[in-house]
């Protein structure tokens, strides 16, 4: 499992990766944390939900300069402190510089995210300029 995107991705974030198959498909682990939580009982922001997704898609491409486009999902379910939650991304139409990737995460085999992204590779890093 080689990867070759988002080097400097935090762990404790967007997620720990499991398996990543080049140009095909993704699974990452995220676990809920406290720092994640918006109020008393735990509800997790959802963001940390979709950047896990966001993650697994961008590791199923794994190209350095993949980034995010677009994006249609829909939150099933919420996330609560101490969740673990599995992301998979399974790229589902290839062209040459655009993919359609579909996503889901689950907590505890009940989906909690789901839908589709499109990622592109860029011929340089997004913040090159020159």
């Amino acid at each position: 499992m080689t990867i070759r995107t988002h080097l400097e991705a935090k762990e404790s974030l967007l997620g720990f990766p499991l398996e990543v198959k080049s140009g095909e498909y993704a699974k990452v682990k995220l676990i809920a944390s406290d720092k994640m939580k918006v109020d008393d009982r735990g509800l997790i922001h959802g963001g940390f939900t979709f950047g896990v997704a966001d993650y697994a898609a961008m590791l199923a491409v794994n190209h350095p300069n993949v980034v995010l486009g677009a994006s249609e999902v829909k939150f099933t379910a919420p996330v609560a402190v101490g969740d673990v939650m599995l992301a998979f991304a399974k790229i589902v139409t290839q062209e040459e510089r655009r993919k359609i990737v579909e996503v889901k995460v689950t907590v505890n085999e009940k989906t909690v995210l789901k839908g589709n992204m499109t990622c592109y590779i860029l011929d340089k890093h997004v913040l090159e300029t020159k």
